[in-house]
């Protein structure tokens, strides 16, 4: 049986490779033909790129052994509960002093590359918790004169482990949020086999050990390779949490590139919803997201707001008024439907004409009846946390563009007097805590603070 398995795969590629390439040409003078790639199967493409493109699959496949080493080294470091030391650095950004601490041991694999780590941060009342996206959770209680963190054993790995984090280091944990002496921990979860979302585990707090147990998880996913617009990307999975009151969160779920789930009310993806801590039940706060990342609750004048990534450029500042929110009438922001971004594929020829048929990207919400946004980037920062600073007065950071923006909100809800201060690193994460801002940096693995009070 074996036998003839291969004989039948030897056979069937040269002929797909033949229908392949004359089709591709063929497609340089009809654009139906843009996204043939699309109708192949998963294991067709991998044996494609396997016997035809052999330099992708085997930069794959060390991707996973490395992939593999790292959450290695960072198992070992959790079972032997190394603490975690701090290397100090100061520079100066634009008349503020940027202080690194970084990290030397635990955080080993990251989200956009692998090496360093990417991590998330928090704090219970003065002392600081710091997460990285495979699992070592660490603390300290007195963060001006930390010279290392203290590691917490926790059962994270039992709910994502070696077996998603191979398949992709998009896999991983997406934020963490300390409140009334409980953590919560977003993730991408593996629901079915190669089909996934964005889930919610929960424990209180104990500097010896956590015990993690499920919070909430979406009752559909998203699979990887079948689905209706032949796309994935689990870096659209949003996940960022963040405290609304006593007996709920908010938690935002990304699209995961399919796009038409976020106009889809029976799905909880390219939403932000409000996720109930003593029974684990949600509602649908707002939807029309693409990649929702920063939240902030204004729990005086009652308004969030969410920060996202658009497509190509069309990053999005918007503002969620609560007592708008409606259980029939989600409030709506468009996407896919509008976006001052464009589609990824449009300026390199290679995705399908209907792509902007059924996401046209119109470039006005209002006239759609959607919500505009308060501020869109064009060109895109990769925008991600938000945090307030002060009456009226916010701070958000950037991936792409390695900054930190600050900005006033009006009376009127407008954007003013903003200023971009270059940090040159991927911040990944922002807190405020003590007039000083703390930042978690992918590039080099470490923890910026700086302190808002100039001398």
């Amino acid at each position: 049986m074996k036998k003839n398995k291969k004989i039948k795969i030897l056979i069937f590629i040269p002929i797909l490779f033949f229908i392949f390439y004359s089709l591709k040409n063929f497609a340089a003078e009809d654009k139906r033909f843009n996204s043939l790639k699309s109708l192949l199967s998963f294991e067709q493409k991998q044996i494609i790129k396997k016997y035809f493109f052999p330099y992708k699959f085997i930069a794959e496949q060390n991707q996973k052994i490395m992939s593999q080493s790292l959450y290695n080294m960072e198992l070992d470091f959790k079972r032997n509960s190394y603490d975690i030391k701090i290397l100090k650095d100061n520079s100066l950004a634009n008349g503020y002093y940027l202080k690194r601490l970084k990290l030397v041991g635990g955080f080993y694999a990251g989200i956009s590359t692998l090496p360093p780590g990417t991590g998330y941060l928090d704090f219970m009342d003065n002392e600081l918790l710091v997460l990285s996206s495979r699992g070592v959770l660490a603390y300290s209680k007195d963060i001006d004169k930390m010279n290392d963190l203290k590691q917490i054993k926790n059962n994270i790995n039992e709910f994502i482990n070696l077996k998603q984090f191979m398949k992709n280091r998009w896999f991983s944990i997406k934020d963490i949020l300390v409140s009334d002496k409980k953590i919560f921990v977003s993730y991408t979860e593996e629901i079915e086999e190669d089909c996934w979302n964005t889930s919610v585990i929960y424990g209180d707090i104990n500097y010896e050990k956590i015990n993690f147990i499920k919070l909430f998880s979406p009752k559909t996913c998203v699979h990887a390779y079948k689905n209706i617009d032949s796309e994935f990307n689990a870096t659209q999975s949003g996940g960022r949490i963040i405290q609304l009151n006593k007996n709920n969160i908010l938690l935002s779920i990304g699209d995961y590139r399919s796009r038409h789930l976020a106009q889809d009310r029976q799905s909880v993806n390219g939403k932000i919803i409000k996720i109930n801590i003593v029974n684990g039940e949600y509602e649908i706060v707002s939807m029309g997201h693409r990649n929702p990342q920063g939240l902030y609750f204004d729990k005086k004048n009652y308004f969030i707001l969410e920060t996202e990534h658009g497509p190509r450029d069309g990053d999005e500042i918007n503002l969620i008024k609560v007592n708008d929110i409606s259980k029939n009438e989600p409030l709506n922001y468009g996407w896919p439907i509008v976006s001052y971004g464009e589609h990824y594929c449009k300026k390199r020829g290679d995705c399908a004409k209907n792509l902007y048929t059924k996401y046209p990207l119109n470039k006005s919400h209002s006239e759609f009846n959607f919500i505009e946004p308060l501020k869109t980037f064009v060109p895109g920062i990769g925008i991600s946390e938000i945090v307030n600073i002060g009456d009226n007065k916010y701070a958000l950071s950037s991936l792409k563009d390695k900054s930190i923006y600050f900005f006033e909100l009006s009376d009127k809800k407008k954007i003013i007097n903003l200023e971009r201060i270059e940090i040159s690193e991927r911040i990944r994460d922002l807190k405020f805590n003590n007039n000083k801002l703390y930042l978690f940096l992918e590039n080099t693995a470490s923890i910026g603070i700086i302190d808002l009070n100039k001398d």
